[in-house]
């Protein structure tokens, strides 16, 4: 058997003031999950705890993310987090703040023949 991908889900977050970027993750984390419904996963049979979920999190300063904050949000699976470039930082004029926005990719994969 091989691990196949059964599904993809993106979402996006944002934090408005403060330039957290771990938070702008989870709100990017928590877009993608509100989007998806794997009921499937139940009428085939398939047990949650093996899944493998691949959570991407795409910000202008990836080394600023808590991923194991962002791996603890999700709820089933076994589930690994990397951050990378992305996302996008606007700057508040006049003033020390920023925008931060965050983009999420989720994938699952089943061991599947």
């Amino acid at each position: 058997m091989a691990l196949k991908r059964i599904i993809l889900e993106m979402g996006t977050g944002n934090d408005l003031h403060g330039g957290d970027y771990t938070k702008a993750a989870l709100r990017a984390v928590q877009d993608a999950l509100h989007h998806s419904s794997l009921a499937f996963i139940r009428t085939l049979g398939l047990d949650i705890r093996t899944m493998q979920v691949e959570v991407t999190i795409g910000v202008q300063r990836p080394d600023l993310v808590d991923l194991e904050a962002v791996r603890t949000s999700l709820p089933y699976g076994v589930v690994t987090a990397k951050a990378v470039k992305g996302g996008l930082d606007v700057p508040e004029e006049d003033r020390h703040d920023r925008a931060v926005i965050a983009a999420a990719a989720i994938a699952v994969r089943f061991d599947l023949p």
